[in-house]
C-alpha cells in the first residue's frame, strides 16, 4: 500500500525512523519492489525487499503469502488489518479506522462488509499488539469489534518535514479558492459542501478546488459528479496531482476544509495548518481529537453551519491569522519521529512478552 494516499504516507515516513532508531534491526519489506526502490531509503543495506504484489482483500493476497521470505522474522508489522492468516509468529497491526463496520450504508458491496468484519475480529483475536492511530478509532474498535486480546497503543499520525516552509510559488489556481484534499466517497460529506458554497458562493470570490481522484471508486459518491456540472467553472476538479503540486495547492488556498463526517484521524488540516493555511473541520470522530484547538469546527450534518464557517473564515483576516498562528504551532507538536518512537515502543512491548496460545 506504499502508493496509497494515506496508509503510504504512513510507511513511507516511519520506515527510514524506525531503522535509524534500531540500527541492530534487519527489515524486510514486503510490496510492489519498484515502488519501494523509489525512496532512498530502500537502499539501505540492513533492508532487503519481497516481490508481493497480490491484491489487497484478496485471496491470493492471503494464498500467495511469502512464508519463506518471513520465516524467522521476530516481528511482522502490518500496517493494516488484512493481517496474513498464514502466520503464527509475533504480529502487530495497524488500525485506522473501522468506517467498514460504522458505516456499511455507504459500502455498496456486501461481500466487502463481511470480509471487515471477519478480518476485524481476527485481528482483535490474533494481533499481539494492535496501533489505532487516535483514540476514536480505538474506542470505535472496542465498540464494533471488541476489546483487542493483545496489547493496544494508541499513536497519533504525523505530518512530514516537507509541509514546514513551503513557498506558495507559482500561483496554480487564477482566482482566490477554497480546498478540499481527498477522494470522493460519501463519508467525506462533499455533497453537504457543495450545498453550503452554493449558499454563499454569490457573497465571496472564492472557487472550489477538490484535490483528489475522483473515479475508480466503488464507493465513489456520483452526486458531488453532478452537482459540480451544474455549478460551472466554479468547482474545479484537479485530478490526483503530484506531492510538490499538492503542497503549493495547499500553500495558496484560503483555507483548506474536511468535511467528512468519519476519519480515523484525517491529515489535510494538520498538513495545512504546517503551511500557514487555515484549517476549517468537521466536530466530528477524530477531527477535534488531531486539530485540537487550532481549527475552526462547524457540525457536518448541519448545512447552514458549514456556510457560516466558511464566510466567517473567508472574510475575517483577524480569525484566519490567529488559525494560522495556532496552526504551526500544532502541526510542529504531530511529527513522524513521536510516532516513529510510539512505534517502536509498541514493537518491543509485544515482542517481549511471553507469546500468546492464539487459534
Amino acid at each position: 500500500m506504499i502508493r496509497a494516499s494515506g496508509i503510504g504516507t504512513v510507511i513511507a515516513n516511519l520506515i527510514p525512523r524506525l531503522m535509524r532508531r534500531r540500527p541492530n534491526w534487519h527489515f524486510r519489506l514486503l510490496g510492489d519492489t519498484a515502488a519501494l526502490r523509489a525512496f532512498p531509503w530502500a537502499e539501505e543495506g540492513r533492508l532487503s525487499l519481497v516481490p508481493f504484489r497480490a491484491p489487497i482483500y484478496s485471496i491470493r493476497e492471503q494464498a500467495a503469502w511469502p512464508v519463506g521470505a518471513t520465516k524467522g522474522c521476530d516481528l511482522i508489522w502490518v500496517p493494516h488489518y488484512n493481517i496474513p492468516l498464514r502466520w503464527r509468529g509475533c504480529l502487530v497491526a495497524t488500525v485506522h479506522d473501522v468506517a467498514h463496520l460504522a458505516l456499511p450504508d455507504i459500502h455498496s458491496s456486501l461481500l466487502k462488509g463481511l470480509y471487515a468484519r471477519a478480518m476485524f475480529r481476527l485481528v482483535r483475536r490474533r494481533a499481539d499488539g494492535i496501533v489505532f492511530v487516535s483514540r476514536f478509532s480505538a474506542e470505535e474498535f472496542e465498540r464494533l469489534v471488541g476489546r483487542p486480546a493483545g496489547h493496544a497503543r494508541v499513536v497519533l499520525n504525523g505530518v512530514d518535514d516537507a509541509w514546514f516552509g513551503v513557498e506558495p510559488g507559482v500561483p496554480v489556481h487564477q482566482r482566490p479558492y477554497i480546498l478540499f484534499v481527498g477522494n470522493v466517497k460519501p463519508h467525506k460529506n462533499l455533497v453537504r459542501l457543495l450545498e453550503a458554497f452554493d449558499a454563499i458562493a454569490d457573497q465571496v470570490p472564492h472557487d472550489l478546488l477538490i484535490v483528489g481522484r475522483k473515479e475508480g471508486f466503488i464507493s465513489g459518491d456520483s452526486r458531488v459528479l453532478d452537482m459540480a456540472e451544474r455549478y460551472g467553472g466554479r468547482i474545479v476538479f484537479t485530478g490526483f496531482v503530484e506531492q510538490e503540486t499538492l503542497r503549493r495547492y495547499v500553500a495558496q488556498a484560503a483555507t483548506l476544509v474536511l468535511p467528512s463526517y468519519y476519519e480515523g484521524f484525517g491529515l489535510p488540516p494538520l498538513e495545512a495548518m504546517a503551511v500557514g493555511c487555515p484549517a476549517l473541520v468537521s466536530r466530528a470522530a477524530s477531527m477535534p481529537e488531531a486539530c485540537g484547538d487550532a481549527a475552526l469546527y462547524f457540525d457536518p450534518f448541519d448545512v447552514a453551519d458549514i456556510a457560516a464557517a466558511l464566510k466567517s473564515i473567508l472574510t475575517d483576516d483577524a480569525l484566519r491569522a490567529s488559525l494560522r498562528d495556532k496552526g504551526r504551532e500544532h502541526a510542529a507538536t504531530l511529527t513522524w519521529d513521536r510516532a516513529a518512537d510510539g512505534y517502536i515502543a509498541a514493537f518491543e512491548e509485544v515482542m517481549s512478552r511471553p507469546r500468546r496460545g492464539v487459534p
